[in-house]
């Protein structure tokens, strides 16, 4: 039985026995019943890094090869969203490599599907003056998607959230956008708790009053909309959300707290899902959805709980700092050969929340290869004053 010293929260430093055992790979790329896009993160190049925070270098052979994990598990991707640091360390420069990148490498895999965030984050919030130059901004980004033959996502701005009034604004700039794209578009709805600058977003910081102005504007352009993420870290309101869409028009629950009962669903509706924490906990998201796929709800929720204490220490608050958690784990497990993120945003979170994040993973069999992950973490308590 590996062992290894954490610190606990009294100051102590305690022996950690591992209990976990990984999850084996399919042979093949398993079929869900449920849509599932992971949100993937991209991999920093500490060796050649000069200015993280302004122009951070990427390592693009392991951002593509992650992406090849994750294609191989039978997940579609969610591209150059907040998972990937997007307007947090990766500015629309990096986004556009990385969408190139990605859509030029799907081509490559049978079966391999990814949809692109489009957003707003070339303009700096305080440059917008006008509804007309979000719009631009949208449009901006959407030609680049499309142009490389994409499909969109429609990321929340910044932006926007600064320059609207009302919630007629909201609708008038979706309208405008969503007339204009070649297919459907996935809209996201995210929360403050992931970005502090999108609070009052769609009008309101009244859950009702936001939410009828989102139902407006998937009604009144219905053939344009292929469903919404919902990020809002509450499933009693994405639950309303999804019995009130009408039935052509998807869920996908991007509740990293409760993601496991809302795509089980509840015998009427269920969520599909887009989710950051599919990045690090990949083999048993995939086991726990292919065993949903054959209705053995038993395996499903025995492989997918234990996940879930995992996902809220990472996405605990402050929540938008949970990608150094996602990286963590990717470091943990041999995805990429440091723990470094684009920004330097390693440093956002302290030592003892990523030795919870160890158990953690352990206790959900997270951790593909314990042996390395072991040893990985004792080289990281000892850098942070622990002899293991």
């Amino acid at each position: 039985m590996m062992m290894l010293k954490l610190p606990t929260k009294d100051g102590s430093i305690e022996e950690y026995r591992l209990t976990g055992h990984p999850i084996a790979r399919p042979a093949t790329a398993p079929r869900f019943s449920r849509i599932a896009y992971a949100a993937a993160h991209v991999v920093s190049d500490p060796q050649h890094e000069v200015d993280p925070w302004n122009r951070p270098a990427v390592d693009w052979d392991a951002t593509m090869a992650f992406r090849h994990h994750l294609w191989s598990l039978g997940f579609r991707i969610a591209e150059a969203m907040d998972t990937a640091q997007r307007g947090m360390g990766l500015d629309w420069q990096g986004a556009q490599e990385l969408i190139r990148r990605s859509l030029a490498e799907a081509r490559t895999v049978a079966g391999a599907d990814l949809a692109c965030g489009a957003g707003t984050d070339h303009l700096n919030p305080g440059d917008a003056g006008t509804l007309d130059d979000v719009v631009a901004a949208y449009e901006t980004q959407l030609e680049f998607v499309e142009k490389h033959g994409g499909r969109a996502i429609m990321m929340a701005s910044r932006a926007l959230a600064r320059v609207a009034r009302s919630p007629d604004d909201y609708i008038r700039v979706y309208s405008r956008i969503l007339s204009q794209a070649k297919d459907k578009v996935i809209l996201h709805w995210l929360g403050d708790m992931f970005d502090p600058q999108l609070s009052g977003y769609w009008g309101s910081r009244e859950f009702e009053t936001a939410l009828a102005t989102v139902l407006s504007i998937i009604e009144s352009n219905r053939g344009k909309v292929e469903g919404i993420k919902i990020s809002l870290l509450d499933n009693s309101k994405e639950v309303v959300l999804r019995n009130r869409l009408p039935e052509d028009v998807l869920c996908f629950t991007g509740d990293d707290f409760n993601y496991a009962e809302l795509i089980e669903g509840d015998g009427n509706r269920h969520s599909h899902a887009l989710l950051g924490i599919f990045d690090a906990v990949a083999p048993s998201a995939s086991k726990a959805l292919a065993a949903l796929a054959d209705h053995d709800i038993e395996t499903f929720r025995s492989t997918i709980e234990p996940t879930v204490p995992l996902s809220r220490k990472i996405f605990e608050a402050p929540t938008q700092y949970y990608k150094a958690g996602v990286v963590f784990l990717a470091w943990l497990n041999g995805h990429q050969s440091h723990f470094t993120l684009p920004a330097g945003m390693q440093s956002a979170r302290g030592f003892l929340h990523y030795a919870d994040i160890f158990r953690l993973a352990d206790q959900a069999n997270v951790l593909d290869r314990p042996e390395l992950a072991v040893r990985r973490m004792q080289h990281f308590a000892g850098v942070h004053g622990i002899d293991c």
